[in-house]
C-alpha cells in the first residue's frame, strides 16, 4: 500500500513504499530551509536537483546533487537548504 505524507505546510511531499530490501519514500522538496529528525537510520539519495545539508555533529554545509547519497543515524536531526525543487529517495533501516 502507498502512503502519502505532507510536511512543512505542503512544501515537502512524499510517498512511502517498500523496496526489495528496505522501506522507503520518494518525494519532492520545494525551495526553503528544513530540519528533519530521524527515528531510524536514513539513507538519502538526491534524485534530481540539489540539497545543501548540515549533518549532525558537523558545523559545515555539504552539497549533494543528482545521484549522491548521505546517511543520518537514528535519533539525530539534520538541516537542509533547498534552492529549487528537488526530488529525493529516502530508505529507512529499522
Amino acid at each position: 500500500m502507498l502512503t502519502s505524507n505532507t510536511y512543512f505546510d505542503g512544501n515537502v511531499k512524499s510517498i512511502a513504499f517498500d523496496t526489495a530490501t528496505l522501506p522507503a519514500t520518494v518525494g519532492v522538496m520545494d525551495k526553503g530551509e528544513y530540519t528533519f529528525t530521524t527515528d531510524c537510520k536514513e539513507i538519502m539519495t538526491v534524485v534530481s536537483g540539489k540539497l545543501v545539508v548540515k549533518l549532525p555533529e558537523s558545523n559545515e554545509w555539504q552539497t549533494f546533487i543528482n545521484g549522491q547519497v548521505f546517511e543520518v543515524e537514528k535519533g539525530a536531526s539534520f538541516d537542509l537548504q533547498v534552492e529549487a525543487q528537488t526530488a529525493y529517495m529516502c530508505q529507512y533501516i529499522r
